[in-house]
């Protein structure tokens, strides 16, 4: 069994860097149509490694996974990813993320109007990464005739790096699918652990903010986290992914809102976990997740398995499935959905 649609691997910081690095190249080598850095908590920034990627690698793209719109001005996020245009001419892409909730408060920059906040930047990103000179006074960004410089190469050539914006919510579905129909943005990023039903409802919703612009659907990139637990021993994929869901779940409350993970089970979760949870809280609350519900918002078990459930988020409107592989068996898992 082949997808039909490109595929793309996700990496955290289970692995250390020089790990990524490999799996980048093996996956290149695979036929991968690119790799998604996540940017974490406070364990791992997404652009350093996706730099080192940039060197060892000739023709897959490389995307933040995504990076936070609170703790970088937009300028700087700007040249950033102009930065790593000139590395990797037209193989970035910046995946561009509200961040969350409580870490965003506890280090000192709260989400207060996330939405306007994501239409203010992206916009004024868009702009400056299209070589204009930007003014604009916004609630919250606020910039006085700046203007990137570009010291080696054509200073006026737009530059060529996608913007998706990382949304869970409808309301930031809506303003993604309105921003998409506007050429401020490039498409959304779908998040993961959540049912392929979830997509129905997020893809109404982008048509909505599409249509409001006077767009379409069909113009929006709609890439997708997928969390694969990969190994030949189902049992063993099934408890890794719902040791991370167990995690996020008790921490991240947006995902909890769209996993539809039923009440009494994050109950029980919440009674066992403080914040940051310890490995221990997280081991004694996963017990309280069956297996269906970890097989219904991760791809989780044997390789095929696996394959037939990536499937269903593409026919519910995934435009590239991009697969987080929680076994440290990740060539496994490049091998099982290669192109090549």
């Amino acid at each position: 069994m082949v997808l039909e649609t490109p595929i793309s691997i996700y990496l955290q910081d289970k692995h250390d860097i020089p790990q990524s690095i490999e799996f980048a190249k093996y996956a290149e080598n695979k036929g991968f149509d690119a790799v998604w850095q996540a940017e974490s908590r406070l364990a791992r920034v997404a652009t350093i490694p996706l730099a080192a990627m940039a060197a060892v690698t000739k023709k897959i793209k490389l995307a933040t996974g995504v990076v936070n719109n609170l703790t970088r001005n937009v300028a700087l996020m700007a040249a950033t990813f102009s930065t790593m245009d000139q590395m990797a001419p037209g193989r970035f892409m910046a995946g561009i993320g509200a961040w969350w909730e409580p870490l965003a408060t506890k280090v000192g920059t709260p989400q207060t109007k996330p939405i306007k906040l994501m239409e203010e930047y992206v916009t004024v990103m868009k702009k400056l990464l299209n070589m204009e000179t930007v003014t604009y006074q916004g609630e919250f960004v606020k910039v006085d005739g700046i203007r990137l410089d570009i010291v080696h190469g054509d200073p006026d050539k737009p530059r060529e790096v996608p913007i998706l914006i990382g949304a869970t919510g409808m309301k930031m579905m809506e303003l993604t699918g309105e921003l998409c129909a506007k050429k401020f943005c490039d498409g959304v990023v779908l998040n993961y652990m959540v049912t392929p039903q979830y997509n129905s409802t997020a893809l109404k919703h982008l048509e909505i903010g599409a249509k409001r612009a006077g767009g379409s659907l069909d113009d929006i990139d709609r890439p997708q986290l997928i969390v694969c637990s990969m190994n030949h021993d189902r049992t063993i994929a099934l408890d890794a992914a719902r040791e991370l869901l167990t995690q996020y779940m008790g921490q991240q409350p947006h995902l909890m809102k769209a996993s539809k993970m039923p009440q009494d089970i994050l109950d029980k979760i919440h009674a066992e976990l403080t914040w940051p949870a310890t490995k221990e809280q997280i081991r004694k609350a996963m017990r309280h997740i069956p297996d269906e519900i970890v097989q219904k918002i991760t791809a989780s078990g044997t390789p095929r398995e696996c394959l037939e459930q990536v499937q269903q988020w593409i026919d519910a409107g995934c435009t590239c499935p991009v697969l987080y592989q929680l076994s440290d068996d990740v060539r496994l898992m490049i091998d099982t959905f290669a192109k090549t």
